[in-house]
């Protein structure tokens, strides 16, 4: 009987919440490899059970240069003595150990590129942070054979800056049945954001312009940096009727909250190359979901949201513009019943599935 090719996997996060790095392992899996994915261990991380095999690290350090320096040195060693054909990086924050483990081990290293790292709104004002960052991609990206990242916008920058060519895998869902919940008439409409919850994404406007919102209740699922920030923000704003905080959630619950919302958001603000082309697991969630959505005008999602026609672009992050244009796409019937039958159509055509088809030949060759 042939022997399974062996796959390590490896990101940063608790592994509980990421989408993605989910669906590939799962894509993986079907393909005929063994799959193990490594991340981390947290406080409060909850349990998972996936077809494939897990593993997380648990670290001295939750953040900062110690964090990646420790977890680097650790998922090296872990790497160094686990026997794998290949290794897939999960962004700038992994790839140094997988770098140096599959120079030693001779691996076959395969690079995803979930977002342009280096220009992550955290880095902007920390100018020396961010030349590390730059000094350890342009080390080694420049030697990867093969890559992909989750636009075409990014690509075009990679492929511009270090000659390496990317292929684009976007972060769609499965076309798996989506639970559908029927709000009844008397609740009140749901105003969804999902995902971290850092700075740049428009939250701080969002739960401002909710003063300006009857009959509406905004829901932020997720965590991240500044939701402590945030919840203070809803307190002094008095707007606790009107924002609802879920906290983190799995990819189970979000599963079964997305589709109770009425309108999903998706409203990075143009700080640095990232946001602008940011292409968000979020935007596809909703789709799947039949959730008419409210983007930012940047180029990667306008083109979604206008080729389909199933939302609205704002041009504005002011709290009482941001409000006039959520009302619009909450209370125009019209509009609505556009919206919701092109969904059903983008919904069709933007599936996992189709994206794993490119996974599938970047993968082949190693089986």
């Amino acid at each position: 009987m042939k022997r399974k090719k062996q796959i390590i996997v490896s990101v940063t996060n608790d592994l509980v919440a990421d989408n993605r790095v989910h669906k590939v392992c799962t894509s993986l899996e079907e393909m005929g490899f063994s799959v193990l994915l490594v991340g981390r261990k947290l406080k409060n991380s909850q349990p998972i059970a996936r077809s494939y095999q897990t593993h997380r690290l648990l670290l001295l350090f939750k953040k900062g240069a110690c964090f990646y320096a420790e977890y680097n040195f650790r998922l090296f060693l872990f790497l160094l003595f686990r026997k794998a054909d290949v290794l897939l990086s999960n962004d700038l924050d992994a790839l140094t150990a997988n770098y140096l483990a599959s120079k030693i081990k001779r691996s076959t290293l395969v690079y995803d590129s979930h977002e342009y790292f280096t220009e992550v709104p955290e880095l902007i004002d920390r100018p020396r942070v961010k030349r590390i960052w730059e000094w350890l991609e342009g080390k080694m990206l420049p030697n990867l054979k093969h890559c992909y990242t989750v636009c075409d916008s990014i690509a075009a920058v990679y492929k511009e800056k270090y000659g390496v060519p990317f292929q684009v895998v976007r972060n769609i869902p499965t076309s798996k049945n989506t639970a559908q919940f029927n709000k009844k008439d008397n609740q009140r409409k749901i105003i969804l954001y999902q995902g971290a919850v850092n700075i740049g994404r428009g939250l701080e406007q969002a739960i401002k312009a909710m003063h300006f919102i009857d009959d509406a209740q905004l829901v932020i699922a997720g965590d991240g940096d500044i939701k402590d920030q945030l919840e203070e923000l809803v307190h002094n704003e008095k707007l606790q009727e009107k924002v609802r905080f879920t906290g983190r959630l799995s990819i189970e619950e979000l599963t079964k909250l997305t589709p109770t919302a009425d309108l999903g958001l998706s409203i990075e603000e143009d700080l640095g190359l990232n946001y602008r082309f940011a292409l968000p697991n979020k935007l596809f969630d909703y789709i799947r979901s039949g959730v008419p959505v409210l983007i930012s005008d940047l180029p990667e999602m306008k083109a979604i949201v206008e080729k389909y026609d199933i939302g609205a672009i704002s041009n504005s992050h002011d709290p009482k513009d941001l409000a006039k244009t959520i009302n619009e796409a909450l209370n125009n019937p019209d509009k609505r019943k556009v919206w919701k039958t092109n969904l059903i159509q983008a919904s069709n055509e933007l599936t996992w599935e189709n994206e794993a088809e490119v996974l599938k030949g970047i993968f082949s060759e190693f089986l």
